[in-house]
């Protein structure tokens, strides 16, 4: 099973490069599933329903979220009737919308996707190991799916690996989202589940983590707002990672980062060239 997950979609730069090239990624690498993470689409803030759909129309099965999840309060409602868009599931209980759903994929494959959110230097929100956890008893992998993903939306590096340790042999693919700076981490931990600390965004990276530089400058240097974050827009990079996944085990038998225009290294994962 050929996944993809892109991260952090930034602006109208990332939404660009997204659904610009994702079409064209579906056919050349014979994806069964995409996730992409849109929480900043929307101006770099939130995402609206317009938006969702057009990450879903160029060929995301599942979009996922985070800490500004709700920057756009029109997804307050629209999320209760998209089932393809998730927030984290660990929000209290009430939350509209839902944190984890099980989706097909286009080879038939049952693929339980998780969001969940971080607690250390974020918003305090209930514990995302025990609502990982129940997710995973809900629907095993090997049992009720054939494939798991789970989507961390962490400040700390600690925090993402111990999940991704938490989870090892019960899912497929955790990764990190929120820091939009690709990690180097990228591996299969000693029970089969792909890993990757920060999966980067999709954006332009001259900026200041999607940011247009001047504003975030000038806070660090005069600690006074001058005026609001405003996402950069040159030309983004796809930033991803591609994953194999074992039909029979349900766990990586590869992983690679995905790079793609925009200023970083180029890079993509050689197993499905």
């Amino acid at each position: 099973m050929r996944l993809l997950f892109l991260g952090d979609v930034v602006g109208r730069a990332g939404r660009a490069a997204v659904v610009g090239q994702l079409p064209g990624l579906v056919s050349r690498w014979a994806l069964d599933f995409v996730v992409v993470n849109g929480e900043n689409a929307a101006g770099g803030f939130g995402i609206t329903e317009d938006i969702a759909q057009d990450l879903l129309d160029a060929g995301a099965d599942v979009v996922t979220t985070g800490n500004h999840v709700w920057d756009q309060r029109e997804a307050l409602v629209f999320i209760e009737r998209q089932p393809r868009l998730l927030r984290p599931l660990n929000y209290p209980a009430g939350t509209p919308g839902r944190g984890a759903n099980l989706f097909v994929a286009r080879n038939g494959a049952r693929v339980l996707v998780i969001n969940a959110m971080g607690r250390v230097f974020m918003e305090p929100l209930d514990d995302p190991f025990a609502a990982i956890e129940a997710a995973l008893s809900a629907c095993p992998l090997g049992e009720q799916a054939d494939a798991v993903v789970i989507d961390f939306h962490a400040e700390t590096t600690s925090e993402k690996q111990a999940v991704g340790f938490f989870v090892d042999g019960r899912a497929s693919l955790v990764v990190g989202t929120h820091t939009h700076v690709p990690t180097a981490d990228h591996r299969i931990l000693p029970d089969g589940t792909a890993f990757m600390t920060d999966v980067g965004m999709c954006g332009d990276y001259e900026s200041v983590i999607g940011m247009d530089r001047d504003e975030p400058l000038n806070r660090f240097l005069r600690r006074i707002p001058a005026g609001r974050f405003q996402p950069a827009n040159g030309e983004a990079t796809l930033s991803g990672v591609a994953v194999e996944i074992d039909e029979t085990t349900g766990l990586a038998r590869a992983v690679h980062p995905v790079r793609i225009g925009g200023r970083l290294s180029q890079i993509e994962p050689p197993f499905w060239a």
